[in-house]
């Protein structure tokens, strides 16, 4: 009953994220709520992609969360899942991650919509993005923890363990903050992050169906059917884009899915598409600051044409309709290979 619930809620994110999409799109157009694209990136991106409507992930955050809520109280009713007896521990951490996601989503509201108020690429200031992420993910521990979910065990394969004790919470608060943002970073491009996405929740679907743990099952089912479903209008050329509305909620999904489920070693595998494009602003920063030191000029040395990496191969002549297949190609790989560890570890 449950595969099928969660398939049916993967179909309904889908057809209500792409009907949404004739709704909400005018809308944006009509109020003015075009993307300002920075002068630092792709020369042809502000020619074309300049006022864009933003703030689409509205859409699919939509989309995900009614799907999901009926989805569970169906699950519910089914009598297949006791929500109240065995499966209360599953149903808190399920509901908690979406929350969570939901947070993030409106974090990012917020910075996209005093973007498009004042017509510049500048909303919330790194600090208050920083400040407001902590307090989202301390939230979130502080939820599990209280409802006696104080998971701080490290699974690997092999049967490796790690029992990190109290520093869990700091050391997967930090690996949440990065990641949420390395999924923001992918959404540079028209598609990518939609994409890649999908094929990272069909992975944990798979995942947490090994596990027999349904609620994340049906939580990944909807984002996939809510991200194929904004694929319809954000496949390039883009009629509308996620912003940070939609691409710090889908981070927090993905963070959700991975820690959520307590296999936060397979999360980093399937999430490395995401993970590579953050660290390569990282290496591009730190060595264009080193190179600026030793050779003591205005400007240092890059090792990409841009970052986030994606831009490189942008820049390389890649058309954004390779970029997406590639990357989500390599997604398919990584969450493939995350599967078969999962299987490997969870079903003897």
């Amino acid at each position: 009953m449950q595969i099928w619930t969660s398939v049916f809620a993967a179909i309904a994110a889908f057809v209500l994220t792409w009907l949404a999409g004739y709704w909400l799109i005018p809308l944006l157009h009509k109020l003015k709520y075009g993307q300002t694209i920075l002068d630092i990136g792709p020369k042809w991106h502000k020619a074309k992609k300049e006022g864009t409507p933003t703030m689409g992930g509205i859409a699919f955050i939509f989309a995900v969360c009614v799907s999901f809520t009926v989805g569970m109280i169906a699950m519910g009713a089914s009598g297949n899942a006791d929500w109240l007896g065995a499966d209360k521990a599953e149903f808190i951490t399920s509901v908690s991650g979406v929350v969570m996601a939901l947070m993030f989503g409106f974090m990012g509201f917020l910075d996209d919509f005093i973007k498009v108020r004042k017509k510049h690429n500048e909303g919330l200031t790194p600090l208050q993005k920083i400040v407001f992420q902590v307090m989202i993910i301390a939230a979130y521990f502080a939820t599990l923890y209280v409802s006696g979910l104080s998971h701080t065990v490290i699974l690997f394969p092999g049967g490796l363990i790690w029992d990190m004790g109290l520093f869990y919470y700091p050391v997967m608060g930090l690996g949440i903050l990065y990641l949420v943002n390395a999924v923001n970073l992918t959404d540079g491009i028209d598609g990518l992050c939609s994409s890649v996405t999908v094929v990272y929740t069909a992975a944990f679907a798979v995942i947490s169906w090994i596990l027999g743990m349904f609620g994340h099952t049906l939580l990944a089912f909807c984002a996939a059917g809510g991200c194929i479903g904004f694929l319809m209008w954000n496949f390039p050329p883009a009629k509308v884009f996620m912003g940070d509305t939609g691409s710090m909620f889908l981070g927090g999904i993905v963070c959700a899915l991975g820690v959520g489920c307590k296999v936060e070693f397979l999360m980093v595998i399937a999430a490395m598409v995401y993970i590579l494009e953050a660290l390569s602003v990282v290496i591009q920063s730190t060595i264009f600051k080193i190179t600026k030191k030793i050779y003591h000029t205005k400007e240092g040395k890059r090792f990409f044409k841009m970052t986030p990496i994606h831009h490189h191969f942008e820049l390389s002549g890649w058309s954004e309709i390779k970029i997406d297949a590639v990357f989500s190609g390599l997604a398919a790989l990584l969450g493939a290979f995350a599967v078969y560890l999962a299987y490997n570890m969870f079903s003897k």
